[in-house]
């Protein structure tokens, strides 16, 4: 019986894992989980989608649109980290499992242009 101590020990240890899921570990500190837009911050530049790796993003400024593939995303954080407004950010939460494909549309007001000014008469010294 060689293996009775090792039976023994192990049945007075605690367990190495966790009684997921009503135990749940705490996030690691700066844990990049869901993704989160503030949409009436947002100006519609583009650069999320362009930054993205998975191409998972799409910005469409004329409608006012930002939606995002959840299945494609990969919570790299790139989004976040390029945004020139800070409208993205990501919670510490993970997020939910999904069954189906998913796309996250956001609606908002695109930025009106700005005016061109009207170039300055030219002062007649006459």
């Amino acid at each position: 019986m060689l293996f009775t101590p090792t039976v023994v020990k192990n049945l007075l240890k605690k367990p190495a894992t966790r009684n997921y899921p009503f135990v749940v570990r705490e996030p690691f500190p700066n844990f990049r989980g869901e993704l989160v837009i503030d949409i009436d911050k947002c100006i519609f530049c583009g650069m999320c989608s362009r930054k993205c790796p998975s191409q998972c993003i799409t910005v469409d400024k004329e409608k006012g649109t930002w939606s995002c593939d959840l299945h494609a995303c990969i919570s790299c954080g790139y989004c976040r980290d390029h945004c020139p407004t800070k409208c993205l950010t990501m919670k510490d939460t993970h997020r939910k499992p999904l069954t189906e494909r998913t796309v996250w549309v956001e609606q908002g007001t695109p930025p009106k242009p700005k005016k061109k000014k009207a170039p300055a008469e030219k002062k007649d010294d006459e």
